[in-house]
C-alpha cells in the first residue's frame, strides 16, 4: 500500500498529514484556515486520495507558513509514498473549466522539483486567504514531492473559481500521474530521481 505519515513541527507551525495514494477520496482536513481547508478537500476528492491533515501555526503573524509548511509535508508524502515510482504512468494532464475559467495543468513525477505558474488573481485575497498562497503552496509541493508542475491560467476573472480550478485540476492530473499500469519504471534511464 501506497501510504505515508509524516508530522513536521517548527518553531513556527506544527504539520500532521497522513495520506494514501491508493485511496477513495476521503478526507479529514484540520486547519485554522477555512478557505485553504476547502481547497485541501476538493484535492483529495478529486485526486481521489485518502488524505488527513492537521495543522496549526502562528497565523496571527500571516497564512504564509502555515500553507508553506502543509506544502512541504503533502509533498514529502508523496515523494515518499511513492517510492521508486515502479509501475506508474508517471505523466498527468488536465483541462479544468470552472464556470469562467480554465485552468491547464501538467504534471511528471521526474525526481527535479519545478514549478512553473503562469497565473493572475485579480483580488489580492479570497476572502482572507492571500491568492499569492496558493502559488507557494504548490512551489513547496513541487519542491518537496520532486516533480515537474506547470499550472496556467487560460483564462478566468473571479480568484475564488481560479484557485479551486487549480486545486482540482491538479489532483485530476496527479490522478492520472500516480495510476499503476504496470510493474516498470516508466523512463528509458531504468530509475526516476
Amino acid at each position: 500500500m501506497r501510504r505515508k505519515t509524516i508530522t513536521r513541527s517548527t518553531g513556527e507551525t506544527t504539520v500532521e498529514i497522513d495520506i494514501n495514494l491508493d485511496g477513495n477520496g476521503e478526507y479529514e482536513i484540520s486547519t485554522p484556515v477555512g478557505f485553504f481547508n476547502h481547497m485541501l478537500e476538493l484535492f483529495a476528492h478529486h485526486a481521489k486520495i485518502d488524505l488527513k491533515i492537521k495543522a496549526d501555526g502562528d497565523i496571527d503573524v500571516d497564512y504564509h507558513h502555515l500553507v508553506e509548511d502543509i506544502g512541504i509535508t503533502l509533498g514529502k508524502c508523496f515523494y515518499e509514498a511513492l517510492g521508486d515510482k515502479r509501475g506508474i504512468e508517471r505523466y498527468g494532464f488536465f483541462l479544468l473549466p470552472m464556470d469562467e475559467t480554465l485552468v491547464e495543468v501538467s504534471l511528471d513525477f521526474s525526481g527535479r522539483g519545478y514549478l512553473n505558474f503562469d497565473v493572475e488573481f485579480f483580488t489580492e485575497k479570497i476572502g482572507e486567504f492571500p491568492s499569492e498562497l496558493v502559488e507557494e503552496f504548490f512551489k513547496a509541493f513541487a519542491e518537496n514531492a520532486k516533480c515537474t508542475l506547470h499550472i496556467v491560467k487560460r483564462y478566468g476573472k473571479n480568484s475564488h473559481h481560479i484557485s479551486e480550478a487549480i486545486f482540482k485540476g491538479v489532483a485530476r492530473a496527479i490522478k492520472f500521474a500516480i495510476a499503476k499500469t504496470g510493474d516498470t519504471i516508466n523512463s528509458t534511464k531504468g530509475v526516476l530521481e
